[in-house]
């Protein structure tokens, strides 16, 4: 890579994540507040099925539900983390809202309530491989996050032979 190359690219990603810095100015947690904005909700509803295909249930109904409690434990999780750590989230989901970051970080191109299992499964698969450290580490963040929250979840307890928490007193 050539210096000039190096340095538009540079300055490009460092307007970029201004800019979504910016969007996600209301996404930092406040108290008595959501984590996630409905714009990240409808990000995250979009990225379970892709992340937990078979563990979710088969039937429509059981898995819509699962799904939507699945949002709200990442909103949960996120809660729960540093500030920083929020912030840097916050980024993330105001970066995969807008449009044209969307389509060229994440390769895609339709709106997330409408992306294709196909487009989303693309967009994790290329972000997990990937040979850009920030795109790993914010796959990661997502898959822990989405993970965490759905094997926290009561209803995937039996599915996995968890017996629940032990029961005291």
């Amino acid at each position: 890579m050539r210096r000039r190359t190096f340095l538009t690219v540079g300055l490009a990603g460092a307007a970029t994540l201004t800019v979504a810095g910016w969007f996600a100015s209301g996404l930092r947690s406040r108290p008595g507040t959501r984590a996630l904005d409905d714009e990240s909700r409808t990000i995250v509803a979009a990225i379970v099925p892709a992340m937990l295909d078979r563990a979710l249930p088969a039937r429509r109904q059981d898995r819509d539900a699962a799904i939507a409690e699945t949002v709200e434990g990442v909103d949960h999780a996120i809660q729960g983390l540093p500030p920083s750590a929020r912030a840097e989230l916050a980024q993330l989901f105001a970066l995969l809202a807008m449009t044209p970051a969307r389509r060229a970080f994440a390769g895609v191109a339709s709106p997330w309530n409408e992306a294709t299992r196909e487009e989303i499964d693309a967009f994790l698969n290329a972000w997990r491989s990937s040979g850009w450290a920030l795109k790993r580490s914010a796959y990661d963040a997502l898959h822990q996050l989405v993970y965490a929250a759905w094997y926290g979840n009561p209803r995937s307890w039996t599915d996995i032979g968890y017996p629940g928490p032990p029961k005291i007193g």
